[in-house]
């Protein structure tokens, strides 16, 4: 899979120097031909290429996030729980006495 971007690299890299040590040729321009021609469309090519990975990882992560939901959805009622405050049966208290209006 990977042989064709290694290949490549290998081809701007020789581009690479070939430019530097061209009486002609400079440093920067060698530089410049290497990321333009080499590390650039590499690296665009790996993350296209890269893509059903990462779908397949946030599916997969997703399936198992449902799971978990749905395995706590049908857990007992009778449990007592922190996501459920008010599990115990009880009234909730109120901390403020409700106002009537006068009749």
């Amino acid at each position: 899979m990977y042989i064709v971007p290694i290949a490549w690299i290998y081809v701007a890299l020789m581009m690479s120097v070939a430019e530097a040590t061209n009486s002609n040729g400079t440093v920067l321009g060698a530089l410049v031909t290497f990321l333009l021609y080499g590390l650039l469309p590499v690296g665009l090519v790996l993350y296209i290429m890269g893509t059903p990975g990462r779908k397949r990882l946030l599916r997969d992560r997703d399936a198992e996030a449902q799971a978990a939901y749905e395995a706590k959805q049908t857990a007992p009622a009778d449990s007592l729980s922190i996501d459920a405050p008010d599990a115990g049966g009880h009234t909730p208290a109120d901390s403020v006495a409700p106002v009537r209006e006068k009749p």
